[in-house]
């Protein structure tokens, strides 16, 4: 039975991204903040239990990508669309928010083909992202000028995009060892993030996005 483990936690993160989706579209956006909370916890356990329990498998990998899609590629692709549909009139301006689920399937086909990708990544992870684009209705509370700028909104969704696919070295939290002069900016970065989620919550997300850039780059300077 160990051998479903992993894809049934994968499949947690699937439905999780689902459910979420539903409540973006009805602009429940709290409801849909913790489904890719859940999705990017089971994200994260689904190759942990795939490792542990000896299990990797091709239909796991495939699926992994495919459950990220919804999950990390059309919901924050939905959340664009709800949030552009709430500045303009216009028919067809909201689609435009699927531009990042379509970046979003391209940075995961790139991510399944790219040896480099083994224990770091080469742009912005999909879930990094997620979360990024569904902490906006929540800036947007504290900062309503923001969210209510369409040009604003496009910005965002165009470096998004960019940022999924371009050649930008990023670390991953895989650590091949535990010693602090390998992972110093790893270490700094956690309790940086930690300190900020404690102080400001969701606010902290796009904080804590650009720190991951600034520490990667810091990171990859020294080595």
């Amino acid at each position: 039975m160990k051998k479903y483990i992993p894809n049934t936690i994968t499949c947690l993160n699937l439905f999780s991204g689902c459910i979420g989706i539903l409540f973006v579209l009805k602009g429940d956006f709290v409801a849909a903040f913790y489904c890719v909370l859940a999705s990017g916890i089971f994200d994260f356990f689904d190759g942990m239990a795939a490792r542990l329990l000896h299990v990797k498998s091709l239909i796991g990998k495939e699926l992994d990508s495919l459950a990220d899609v919804i999950s990390f590629g059309f919901l924050p692709g939905a959340v664009m669309f709800k949030l552009l549909e709430n500045v303009t009139t216009h028919e067809y301006i909201p689609l435009l928010g699927f531009v990042v689920t379509i970046f979003s399937a391209l940075r995961l086909a790139k991510f399944n083909i790219d040896a480099r990708q083994s224990s770091d990544f080469i742009g912005v992870n999909t879930p990094m992202n997620t979360f990024l684009i569904i902490s906006l209705p929540f800036v947007g509370t504290q900062y309503p000028s923001i969210l209510q700028n369409i040009y604003v909104l496009l910005a965002i969704i165009l470096i998004c995009s960019y940022l999924l696919v371009c050649e930008l070295r990023l670390f991953s939290m895989k650590l091949s060892s535990l010693g602090w002069n390998e992972n110093k900016f790893k270490y700094i970065f956690l309790l940086v993030s930690l300190i900020l989620v404690l102080i400001v919550k969701v606010l902290a997300v796009p904080m804590i996005f650009v720190l991951y850039i600034i520490f990667s780059i810091l990171h990859f300077q020294k080595k």
